[in-house]
């Protein structure tokens, strides 16, 4: 029994930090980390934006595990934890960076209904510049893109962003 202990808990925190992502992501990157997140609601410029800070600031927990449990002795458990922070923080990196913002060149295409969901939500995410007014704040789980729809709807035109490649009168 003992055996799968690690392995569970690596599993059980993978799940939960989707919970802990949609939370920093909806009241601190929207909240009062905005001041790094409003780069990301931007066109970059260059290789890196200062969003990119988050995956510093959410390795520490993950370090600070594997260190408690390995480094100090203090039982593999916590490094079983701390892997499981990381591996979201690799499976959030594969999709978010790669896959929807195309930070590293692919030729990737969804098939999927589930990916072609979560990769329109983000985007619908995206379509409002300001840090109030967006939909969408999961990163491994998102509403239907019909719901997302018609709640920016509902809410207006505040803070969204221009189409691309349309005149302006």
């Amino acid at each position: 029994m003992l055996t799968f202990a690690g392995p569970a808990l690596f599993l059980t925190t993978i799940i939960a930090m989707e919970g802990v992502a949609y939370v920093a992501h909806r009241w601190v990157m929207h909240g009062p980390g905005w001041f790094l997140h409003a780069s990301h609601h931007r066109a970059r410029v260059g290789l890196w934006e200062a969003n990119d800070l988050y995956a510093l600031i959410f390795a520490i927990p993950s370090i600070l595990l594997f260190w408690w449990g390995i480094g100090l002795g203090k039982g593999a458990l916590y490094a079983w934890a701390g892997g499981g922070i990381a591996a979201y923080g690799a499976i959030y990196f594969g999709f978010h960076d790669v896959i929807v913002h195309r930070r590293i060149h692919h030729r990737y295409i969804p098939a999927s209904n589930y990916m072609k969901r979560i990769i329109q939500a983000h985007r619908l995410h995206h379509v409002v510049e300001t840090r109030e007014g967006t939909v969408s704040f999961g990163f491994l789980w998102a509403p239907r893109p019909e719901v997302l729809k018609a709640e920016l709807k509902q809410r207006g035109k505040d803070g969204l962003r221009e189409p691309v490649g349309t005149f302006r009168d």
